[in-house]
């Protein structure tokens, strides 16, 4: 057995001082002292916090975007999320035109099957409706997939609002849920043509075609069509104040099953960054991704309610793409650079730090590990720690004290949107099915994740 001594164990009913053994993958016992054996290994964790392994439920990992394939390979991304101590990644399979969900899900199985460092599970994106979507989705669950993704954005992958209420009233069948992004497509492409014609080029012109109304509209319009369907939807990504306030109007409506999900980017960064030149006059590109980082005031409200408790979990929405070589080939039109950015690795430092003094680590245990587990189907055997749940930990140092830097990071892509930040706490051992998968944010090299199928 792995025996982990002398930890502070966050645990699902609260904080406790103990040891916790590791056998056959799962979490065999914890107790105030445990006595281990001539054979078990033991690792002293004084001084750290014991967490269920972080799970990140918004990944984009070897995924071709429609303009190029993201850096990040199932196992480059899985390798950096557990260096950051996120042990299970919940990635986006996408279902283009034309191919079935079948077919989408087997060639991501064939992506990231044997590769991984992190476990991994799959919500499937939907990009077409059609009179055999329903029966797929049916074969999707049966598969372990309990989560599926539509769009109101991107005239290559959303849905229409009949389509949409279609897709709702399958997932309420099913039991699932439905994660939607959530931008009104038809504004953000008449603000995109206004913008490009007014001059306006550059990585600044981004955030002007896709304002916090477009967020907004499409926020309320989802929450509407899931109350006639009476289904289940998880908000992804949620960047303004105005979306906050459709999602509390529904709420006080007495409507459930709203679940909402956040990122650090929109907790941490505003639109100034789109300013930056750097050394080629092109830095701004970095942050190109869709929403777009808001002003300080949404940032402030979006702090205010994940405090209070209104959101559930904590992604990344990680969708990497380098600067040199494939952002910077949007140099003549923002809309030609690729949408997204890195954050897989660092996220439970970015939080930590960010919400020091403010969110402790029971806060931070339901943001990354029980919300995620429990929206999306994993719960009782991952987000927590039992006796009988999986073996997935994170042992945390709190007082480690490291910069976060692209130069040291294990994510496959040139820059990172945190460079610079003192981090203040760090993942020490991170187990990933009861196999040692990082120390201090270096890999072992083993690669124990394995496919997480959902209930």
């Amino acid at each position: 057995m792995i025996i982990i001594k002398g930890g502070a164990l966050v645990c699902p009913e609260g904080l406790r001082r103990g040891d916790i053994a590791l056998d056959g993958g799962k979490i065999a016992r914890i107790a105030a002292s445990i006595e281990p054996g001539t054979d078990d290994t033991v690792e002293d964790a004084a001084g750290c916090w014991v967490f269920p392994g972080f799970i990140d439920a918004h990944t984009h990992l070897q995924c071709w975007t429609g303009m190029d394939w993201t850096a990040d390979s199932f196992e480059t991304g899985t390798r950096a999320a557990a260096c950051g101590g996120t042990t299970t990644v919940v990635d986006y399979a996408t279902a283009d035109r034309g191919v079935t969900m079948d077919e989408a899900l087997a060639e991501w199985h064939r992506r990231a099957d044997g590769t991984c460092t992190a476990n991994y599970g799959f919500h499937m994106a939907i990009a077409e409706w059609g009179e055999d979507s329903a029966a797929q989705m049916r074969r999707m669950r049966e598969a372990g997939v309990s989560s599926f993704k539509t769009y109101l954005a991107y005239d290559h992958l959303r849905l229409t609002d009949a389509e949409t209420l279609q897709c709702l009233e399958c997932v309420r069948d099913l039991d699932a849920v439905l994660c939607v992004h959530c931008e009104n497509g038809d504004i953000v492409n008449e603000l995109q043509r206004e913008v490009l014609a007014a001059g306006v080029t550059g990585p600044e012109g981004h955030p002007l075609s896709r304002p916090a109304e477009a967020e907004a509209d499409a926020v309320s319009r989802l929450l509407y069509l899931a109350n006639i369907a009476g289904a289940k939807v998880n908000v992804v990504h949620l960047s303004t104040r105005l979306g906050l306030d459709a999602i509390r109007a529904a709420r006080s409506r007495g409507q459930q099953g709203i679940f909402v999900e956040t990122c650090p980017q929109y907790l941490t960064l505003d639109d100034t960054r789109y300013l930056e030149e750097g050394d080629d006059g092109f830095a701004g590109a970095k942050y190109v991704m869709s929403p777009p980082l808001r002003k300080p005031a949404d940032i402030a409200a979006l702090r205010e309610a994940v405090l209070a408790g209104e959101v559930d979990s904590i992604a990344t929405d990680h969708c990497s793409f380098n600067l040199h070589g494939q952002k910077d080939r949007g140099r003549d039109s923002f809309t030609r650079i690729p949408n997204g950015g890195p954050g897989i690795e660092h996220r439970p430092a970015v939080m930590a730090t960010s919400f020091e003094g403010q969110l402790g680590p029971m806060e931070l245990m339901h943001l990354m590990s029980e919300g995620p587990a429990r929206v999306f189907g994993m719960w009782p055997a991952k987000g927590r720690l039992a006796e009988g749940a999986d073996a997935d930990i994170c042992v945390w140092d709190p007082a480690a004290r490291w910069t976060i830097s692209a130069a040291t990071q294990q994510q496959a892509v040139d820059y990172t949107p945190y460079e610079g930040l003192e981090a203040h706490g760090r993942a020490h051992l991170v187990y990933v099915n009861g196999v040692l998968a990082a120390r201090d944010g270096e890999p072992t090299g083993e690669k124990p994740g394995r496919y997480v199928e959902r209930g």
